[in-house]
């Protein structure tokens, strides 16, 4: 789309896990995870102590984070995480994304905004969402391989978390659409860690929010939106 402000591309942005989906992939993987005995019981308190410290907002190395939930797939092939990560998406998530963000999404593609998923939860998640949602592109974390095709427990790159949100989409759309071409028409977060990507935004949208993002939206003036679904409850 070529936008009305110097016919700058539009670039409409969408959270992920809270935003597109009911509640967090993260948290229902290593739920599964803990479930299937693949991560030890010292292992899941050290997650769930991180996790605690999130809530309130202290500070985290995301990276660590991230490898020690990948202890479950360190030293097995890409093939095989990439499909069990898949087979998790469809078993667990896919149920779980909002009827009200695949509207937003198709609206902004009929206008024809790049329509971007830009999330910190594992990237052949967002790419199995992919196919069956309309958004065509996705900026996720990516864990490392190492050379003989197996996962490490190491980040490759940087979380897309937080302030890294805007970072790796400021990468990615100067390297696709060129600096200076392209601009955030739409933003859609629902954590208050979202705020520096719907700043951004010439139309900023709070989505179900959580406390911190529902006080910071209120005090900017941004429109909040419902998107709430109910899931039934199911075992693991």
């Amino acid at each position: 789309m070529q936008g009305e402000d110097n016919n700058k591309i539009q670039v409409a942005v969408f959270d992920f896990d809270g935003t597109s989906i009911e509640g967090s992939s993260p948290s229902w993987l290593v739920n599964r995870l803990i479930f299937s005995r693949k991560i030890s019981p010292a292992t899941t308190l050290k997650i769930g102590a991180w996790g605690i410290a999130y809530k309130w907002h202290l500070p985290q190395k995301e990276a660590w984070v991230r490898g020690q939930v990948f202890r479950a797939f360190e030293g097995k092939p890409k093939e095989e995480v990439d499909r069990y990560l898949t087979n998790f998406y469809d078993e667990w998530i896919a149920k779980r994304f909002r009827p009200e963000a695949d509207k937003a999404m198709q609206a902004r593609t009929d206008e024809g905004c790049e329509v971007v998923v830009v999330s910190a939860t594992f990237e052949p998640i967002v790419l199995r969402a992919m196919e069956s949602h309309p958004f065509t592109h996705q900026i996720s974390t990516r864990m490392k391989v190492a050379e003989d095709g197996t996962y490490t427990r190491e980040v490759d790159g940087r979380c897309i978390e937080g302030d890294e949100k805007i970072v790796a989409l400021k990468h990615w759309c100067d390297g696709r659409f060129g600096e200076g071409n392209w601009e955030i028409a739409y933003a859609y977060g629902d954590h208050h860690s979202d705020e520096p990507l719907l700043s951004a935004a010439k139309h900023p949208f709070a989505v179900t929010p959580n406390t911190g993002m529902e006080k910071i939206a209120k005090s900017r003036n941004w429109p909040i939106l419902d998107w709430s679904i109910d899931i039934p409850k199911k075992s693991h």
